[in-house]
């Protein structure tokens, strides 16, 4: 079910890219039970809210890529699972093996490495108190 959710939080963000609606509105056609429509909506919203941070997160972290290099499912990838692992209360294992088969179903060919490697290296630094 949150799989799911996930889904279509990373499709809302992806049509975000390109049309500058509202949270509700880019989840208004999705089909969901009421708790996984909930927990997409809070990711949506969260991911939006703390964006320029997430932002820069992954351009300081994405080595010989950047932010604006990153291919956009890939980005939207991160975004979503650094807000899911800096800002609730998700397990960490949890993001980012979720994160990681959102990139092996959508993203490029490097994105499941590149998600794995930049979420660990994030996780890893907010135990040593680093991240930011």
């Amino acid at each position: 079910m949150r799989r799911k959710a996930r889904e279509e939080v990373l499709r809302a963000l992806y049509r975000r890219e390109f049309l500058d609606l509202p949270p509700a509105e880019l989840l208004a056609e999705v089909a969901l039970p009421k708790e996984a429509r909930e927990f997409a909506q809070s990711l949506l919203e969260g991911v939006l809210a703390h964006q320029r941070e997430i932002d820069a997160i992954i351009d300081d972290r994405a080595e010989g890529w950047g932010l604006d290099r990153l291919p956009l499912v890939d980005r939207n990838i991160l975004r979503l699972g650094l807000y899911e692992l800096l800002y609730t209360e998700t397990p960490p294992e949890v993001v980012i093996n979720e994160a990681v088969e959102l990139g092996k179903l959508y993203g490029t060919e490097r994105a499941p490495a590149v998600v794995n490697a930049i979420l660990d290296r994030v996780w890893k630094e907010r135990q040593g108190g680093k991240v930011g």
